[in-house]
């Protein structure tokens, strides 16, 4: 019944996990999965047509210290069977450690040949600094060379000799993947406190507002849109988001946590959610990790589906 000094009933806390997985993942078909990227040809020769130089280009953007680099040098490993660690990145994380437009092949096999698909990796979006939008933007629609310097004041101009004035399809951007932690996304309950994002954030985002950021990122992903490339998202260091994760990664797709994070990411960015793919990067790991690897390869192989559709839709015009 209860009194007057009868203390208030308290409900048990929710469990952190679902009973199942909400999105299926095929765990023990790594090797499957890596066959399909290693033997993946997507443009076959018809007649006089020559497709040496044709690829699928897969531009990563984001916030500084998120592991756009890192997840290069994932795949990399992944692809080529060992550890990899060609595209730079900083352990210590809050400020971008990419300065120049940078793009990463794959190498296959033989020398000199390599695998049909590339990755360009950008200085990351910050408040005040980083990559200016209107670049990010420009290397979409290919009119930025290699090695360019990118300069967080100003955008590339028509008279720089870093501008490609007359871009191919192969210097165009095919797939575009917004890469974010998912330490740095807040509660649904106070979505733009934030106090609380500073709270949850990692602190390679504590340097710089991230509401100001994801602003950035969405106007970035209309301009993509209005390109007609499509758009994908990684959700980095799940891990470290969720303990129950970070203890056994077939949790990924069980844990509550994750599963809020990929919606708010859905929501922030008009992202759907079936183009969202949480991941875990290498990081500490000197071996090779099953379950780590069967995550990129899932997102890898969305891209380059996505990117060869884009390409041939491109052809067909």
């Amino acid at each position: 019944m209860g009194g007057f000094f009868s203390k208030p009933e308290v409900k048990p806390p929710s469990p952190p996990l679902l009973d199942k997985e909400w999105r299926t993942v095929p765990w023990n078909a790594k090797g499957e999965y890596l066959q399909s990227v290693r033997c993946f040809e997507p443009f076959q020769p018809h007649n006089d047509e020559r497709n040496e130089d044709q690829h699928i280009r897969i531009l990563l953007h984001g916030p500084a210290g998120h592991g756009k680099s890192t997840f290069i040098n994932s795949v990399d490993t992944i692809v080529r069977g060992r550890m990899a660690g060609r595209a730079l990145a900083d352990a210590i994380g809050g400020k971008t450690f990419t300065k120049k437009y940078t793009t990463y092949k794959i190498k296959k096999g033989g020398r000199g040949t390599f695998y049909p698909f590339v990755f360009n990796d950008i200085m990351g979006l910050e408040k005040d600094e980083g990559v200016c939008e209107e670049d990010i933007k420009l290397a979409m629609m290919g009119h930025v060379k290699e090695g360019y310097r990118f300069n967080p004041c100003s955008k590339l101009s028509t008279d720089d000799p870093n501008h490609n004035t007359n871009p191919s399809l192969s210097d165009k951007v095919h797939v575009l993947v917004c890469v974010i932690s998912a330490n740095a996304l807040w509660s649904k309950e106070v979505p733009m406190d934030m106090n609380k994002v500073k709270e949850e954030a990692s602190s390679a985002s504590k340097v710089h507002s991230l509401e100001d950021i994801m602003k950035k990122m969405r106007n970035v992903r209309l301009e993509a849109s209005d390109m007609g490339i499509p758009q994908m998202a990684i959700l980095t260091n799940i891990d470290k988001a969720c303990p129950e994760v970070d203890a056994d990664l077939r949790n990924v797709y069980k844990s509550k946590y994750v599963k809020e994070k990929m919606e708010l990411l859905s929501e922030s960015l008009g992202i759907p959610l079936n183009c969202i793919f949480p991941v875990k990067n290498y990081h500490s790991e000197i071996a090779p990790n099953d379950d780590l690897e069967m995550l990129i390869l899932m997102a890898l192989k969305q891209m380059l589906n996505y990117g060869e559709d884009f390409v041939n839709d491109c052809k067909c015009t």
